[in-house]
């Protein structure tokens, strides 16, 4: 279907993606900008959709029993200089407040960064035998770190996420809290933002600060490049020595408590962007839209009641099906203009009404993902919307791993490794997990290390030779650039 762009005034996804993400997300009135630097306002419609993600995997944490709670944004700097490696890893993005009024703090403020710290300041207190464990809580919060390249969504310097900290008394239960915490990521992902994921371990530069080992969900976008969706940290004992949360175990033992941290973020919102959007604009996957289905009434004159009685009646059947609805009855803009905007906006089913449809008792849709269109008689409306909608949710996904499989190539030699990458892919290959070979592969392609596929993990004897100084390797590692 032939589309209006410049109407749209749209930069095209399709020749210039940098371009079509900064103007989709103004133009769909997604986010604003504003006077501080690298912050950005989440305006409405991008909330709606925060929101959805927020019921879907708050559900989840209520089933597991994990509560939530809210901690202060501002925390001591002498907390935050506990853990060496913490710091180190954080000091770069650090906002800081150095006094209030005209007094000088002794001990600065921090805007909270993450809040392992003051979390487990408190765990120490709460903690005291092995029957206090396990603590399993969430907060939803914003979160602050100095980004000196902004980008709406993907990265601000202040931005909103669920962090959800937990201690148990022994470090299967940990591990598993760590693994659950990745399967509910991936669900969301694949089942509710119809995006095909990658889910691995981060090589140890990459992981969190202060973490013994970092887990994470990787999303490749259409030009090649990755976003880190979400993570899950094995914080092992690190955090429980330096902040002595300890409980007198069964035999009346001093033990440390075992660690876990995990969140996702309103980059979900860019993911979603990147994936599934075109050069028409956003496609919001049903299951996380807010609006599923937008009725636009055609009445020029605006004085045939016949079609505003019917349109309430579609209404009604949809809205009693659990199907959310929009009905736009703005008669300040034409028909075209309309059309424009709400598949700008990348509503999955739009519905016209005309004298037409009232006639024979019908509805007119069209699908945002391919623009197909199709006549639904009245009494077949609610069952044929509910497929409909189901069938564009996985459609998004399959094109979502289609594109996924696409872009991902495995190289033997350095040369296709780095031709791979310039062409904009994921590139899997066999890595010695040496800092100094990951850094000079960085350095030389720009390309860094995404993840060890669990797939790759297993240790089943093959072997092969690092793609970068040769040396034998155990595992292909999944490289590419960031976002």
């Amino acid at each position: 279907m032939e589309q209006n762009f410049e109407k749209r005034g749209l930069t095209k996804k399709s020749e210039n993606i940098s371009d079509w993400y900064n103007d989709v997300v103004l133009r769909a009135d997604l986010c604003d900008y504003t006077d501080v630097k690298g912050s950005m306002i989440i305006k409405p419609y991008a909330y709606l959709i925060w929101e959805n993600i927020q019921r879907e995997l708050d559900k989840k944490f209520k089933e597991d029993g994990i509560q939530n709670c809210y901690f202060p944004m501002l925390i001591p700097m002498s907390l935050i200089q506990k853990e060496k490696e913490h710091v180190e890893g954080f000091a770069p993005e650090l906002l800081t407040i150095d006094r209030i009024g005209e007094e000088k703090l002794e001990d600065p403020l921090v805007l909270r960064p993450t809040s392992e710290t003051i979390m487990y300041k408190a765990f120490s207190n709460w903690i005291q035998g092995y029957r206090d464990l396990p603590i399993k809580i969430n907060q939803w919060c914003n979160i602050f770190r100095s980004e000196k390249r902004t980008y709406p969504f993907i990265r601000t310097s202040e931005f909103l996420w669920q962090e959800g900290h937990c201690a148990f008394a022994n470090n299967e239960d940990n591990l598993q809290m760590v693994f659950k915490a990745l399967d509910w990521y991936k669900d969301i992902y694949e089942k509710y933002l119809g995006i095909s994921v990658y889910i691995g371990l981060k090589s140890q530069s990459e992981k969190f600060a202060g973490a013994k080992n970092t887990y994470s969900v990787e999303i490749i976008t259409p030009n090649g490049k990755a976003l880190q969706a979400c993570t899950s940290h094995d914080l092992s004992d690190n955090f429980s020595k330096v902040f002595d949360v300890s409980f007198l175990n069964e035999k009346s033992e001093k033990q440390y408590a075992f660690q876990s941290s995990f969140g996702l973020s309103t980059r979900s919102i860019a993911g979603i962007i990147l994936t599934h959007g075109d050069d028409s604009g956003l496609i919001i996957p049903p299951n996380v839209a807010p609006i599923q289905v937008v009725i636009i009434p055609i009445n020029k004159k605006n004085q045939d009641n016949t079609i505003i009685d019917f349109t309430k009646m579609v209404e009604k059947k949809l809205k009693e099906n659990g199907i959310r609805v929009f009905v736009d009855n703005d008669d300040i803009h034409s028909l075209g203009y309309k059309i424009n905007e709400w598949e700008l906006k990348g509503i999955p089913i739009r519905i016209e009404i005309g004298n037409n449809e009232v006639e024979n008792n019908k509805v007119k849709i069209v699908r945002r993902d391919d623009f197909s269109k199709q006549d639904i008689i009245i009494d077949e409306l609610e069952n044929t919307i509910k497929n409909i909608l189901e069938n564009i949710q996985n459609n998004l996904f399959e094109k979502s791993e289609k594109l996924k499989l696409e872009k991902t190539k495995d190289a033997d030699n350095y040369s296709d490794f780095k031709k791979f990458i310039e062409e904009g892919n994921f590139v899997r290959s066999y890595f010695c997990e040496d800092k100094e070979c990951e850094n000079k592969i960085k350095e030389e392609t720009k390309a860094v290390t995404r993840c060890l596929e669990f797939n790759q993990m297993n240790d089943d004897g093959i072997e092969g030779k690092c793609i970068y100084c040769g040396k034998t390797s155990k595992h292909k590692w999944l490289f590419g650039k960031s976002y």
